[in-house]
């Protein structure tokens, strides 16, 4: 059996539909979800990652576990899911983590270091940016056919969700990658630019963009997230470092397919921005 935390989430959801879809025993685990949020015959459980005993009754049983990085007790997790029997557990973690150790990224780091020692098979899925992080823009292009984002020319190759939860349920479901760490991306780097450009084409109608300075996109994630994360997610957007524009193989190794472009996404998640 397979618990999935954060599985209401845009990697969780995606990756216990394709778990269970291949017949694999599967717990949904969020704060908040029901029966009608997971597939026929998924067992939903709420807990909370910031109470590792919330996590027992979705353990029991498992072999295996899919992890957020969430909450501040990593190795209370992990005693909870050793308890419980789980012998593998598959780590969502940042790219940061190997390109800006320390500042915004050392809460991460600290789950994969308590993975890493935590007496289990363990591997570490370290994610680029999300192409659903555009849903940010989902709003403003409804109402206004507009996308504002800062540093309109710089490129990273965000990974599409939907192959990031493919990998987790191969990594999860297969064999070979004990103790190993992949960074996760798309094909291609894309300008925020582009994707605005991708989202015009997938819903027939212009999108103009605007560019923010990095004051006013300073301001506008400062509402929604600590300041440490918005730091560090500015240093990646305005001045990656070439890790992170470069393009990472490893979807395409793990899923034996290219991984899919940003375009891809913007047109199966069309009806958002209409």
């Amino acid at each position: 059996m397979i618990v999935v935390t954060g599985a209401t989430g845009n990697v969780g959801r995606t990756l216990v539909r394709l778990l269970a879809g291949a017949g694999h025993p599967v717990v949904a685990v969020a704060r908040r979800i029901g029966a009608t949020d997971v597939p026929a015959g998924v067992r939903a459980v709420a807990a909370d990652l910031a109470d590792p005993a919330s996590l027992r009754p979705a353990l029991t049983g498992a072999d295996a576990l899919f992890l957020l990085v969430a909450g501040e007790d990593p190795a209370g997790l992990l005693d909870q899911a050793r308890q419980a029997g789980v012998t593998r557990v598959v780590l969502l973690s940042s790219q940061g983590v190997g390109t800006r150790p320390g500042g915004a990224y050392a809460h991460a780091a600290g789950f994969e270091r308590a993975v890493a020692a935590g007496g289990l098979e363990y591997t570490v899925l370290r994610s680029g940016g999300l192409a659903s992080n555009a849903f940010a823009w989902a709003e403003p292009i409804r109402a206004h056919r507009t996308a504002a984002a800062p540093f309109a020319e710089v490129a990273l190759p965000f990974v599409d969700p939907d192959d990031v939860a493919a990998v987790a349920a191969a990594v999860l479901t297969g064999d070979g990658h004990q103790g190993a760490t992949y960074v996760l991306t798309g094909p291609a780097a894309t300008t925020p630019r582009q994707r605005a450009a991708a989202l015009a084409a997938a819903i027939g109608e212009p999108v103009a963009f605007v560019e923010q300075t990095r004051e006013q996109a300073h301001a506008q994630l400062s509402a929604v997230l600590p300041a440490p994360v918005v730091e560090g997610t500015l240093a990646i957007l305005g001045e990656p470092t070439p890790a992170e524009q470069a393009v990472s193989p490893h979807v395409a190794q793990i899923l034996g397919r290219p991984a899919a472009p940003f375009a891809a996404w913007a047109a199966r998640n069309a009806a958002a921005f209409r």
